[in-house]
């Protein structure tokens, strides 16, 4: 069967935005059962500002086999790590002032920033993850202009969010006792934490934080699915009681909360965590097998888990013009401008974003994932 040339959104292949894979997605029958029968009257109530009680206590057991020091009363659940982003914003920062990010960045995040009217200092990186010692200059030169710190540095250390890079250890233990001297507090946005595919993890920010630094902002977004809308905040317990007041959905859908619980508890999530891990994975090396087969040209590197490849073609490409063309001839991908919070021009050529394209495997099927990258490098081959 002939494929459209010109698809509308819903026909074009989605390579383009982290959505989990659907093959994957857990049953939660049994959860949703005893949440709507067993505990019917809390699941269909209002919910509690902090959040659960029993889903508090899983998610600090689950931190603390992670490395971290967290107690039930250093957790605050919300709907989902974008609105803990918000409302850690709510709680830490005013208009005009200035936070640390990297570039790139989690696109997402930049218009939730800016609507705080915040201002970026943005920090390149190199395959350790961001460059540290260039944050340490920054800050230090703000210093001794008179001009106020950061209110917050944002980083995604594992498998970041577009690059696929995984923070080094001594980056990691760099950037706390940076952000530790100058008092400036880090948002760690890990969600792709555990789909780790080969090689040793590395410690959380949260669990190297030895003086109440870092805010870990968790979800259940990857690791079971996107459309329950529960994750947390780990934190100090006298800032947590501050968000508490500052939410204004008044507390996080119990009935969610209760069938996260239910189906953690039930022995249920490791399993399905291997399950997503042999699914991406695959997704993963299918995709880097095309684009070596069909893309030659573009280069990358190959991430050791997460949903993404951050995808670099030769000198003189416009990836905003090739992902116009690959949209029209099927497939939907990001270009890299998309992944930069300011607005300043790039003048290095080799970090240009015009030469940069994200690719998300984590949705798309193994056919997909082939179609699409061929339809990918029509585009590209339309252009030279």
């Amino acid at each position: 069967m002939p494929r459209p040339a010109y698809p509308d959104s819903s026909e074009a292949l989605s390579l383009n935005s982290g959505y989990a894979f659907p093959g994957i997605f857990p049953d939660l029958t049994e959860a949703a059962n005893r949440a709507l029968t067993t505990y019917r009257s809390e699941s269909l109530q209002y919910g509690r500002p902090f959040g659960l009680p029993p889903l508090r206590e899983w998610i600090a057991e689950y931190m603390k086999e992670d490395g971290c020091t967290v107690t039930a009363d250093e957790i605050i659940v919300v709907n989902g790590a974008k609105n803990g982003l918000d409302l850690l914003c709510r709680l830490l920062t005013e208009e005009g002032d200035v936070i640390v990010v990297t570039a790139p960045m989690y696109f997402t995040a930049i218009p939730i920033f800016k609507s705080f009217g915040l201002t970026f200092i943005e920090i390149g990186q190199d395959d350790e993850g961001m460059d540290v010692e260039a944050l340490d200059r920054a800050l230090r030169e703000r210093v001794n202009q008179g001009l106020p710190l950061p209110k917050f540095i944002y980083e995604v250390p594992d498998f970041h969010n577009p690059t696929g890079i995984t923070l080094s250890r001594r980056r990691r233990e760099a950037l706390v006792a940076l952000a530790t001297r100058f008092g400036i507090a880090i948002f760690e946005d890990s969600p792709y934490r555990m789909l780790r595919y080969e090689g040793k993890s590395e410690p959380s920010l949260k669990a190297l934080d030895a003086h109440g630094v870092v805010f870990e902002v968790g979800s259940f977004s990857k690791l079971l699915a996107p459309g329950l809308r529960v994750g947390w905040i780990a934190g100090p317990r006298a800032l947590l009681e501050r968000i508490a007041r500052l939410k204004s959905d008044g507390g996080t859908c119990p009935l969610t909360q209760r069938i996260v619980f239910e189906f953690c508890t039930a022995g249920e999530l490791r399993a399905h965590i291997e399950r997503a891990r042999a699914a991406y994975a695959q997704h993963r090396d299918l995709t880097v097998a095309a684009l070596r087969r069909e893309l030659p040209e573009a280069s990358f590197a190959v991430p050791h888990g997460g949903y993404y490849l951050w995808v670099k073609f030769p000198p003189g490409v416009d990836t905003e013009i090739m992902t116009e063309r690959a949209f029209r001839g099927g497939v939907s991908v990001i270009a890299g401008v998309s992944f930069y919070a300011g607005e300043a021009a790039h003048a290095d050529p080799e970090t240009a974003p015009t030469r940069y394209i994200r690719i998300a495997y984590s949705r798309a099927t193994p056919e997909e994932i082939e179609d699409g990258i061929q339809r990918l490098a029509e585009a590209y081959h339309s252009m030279i």
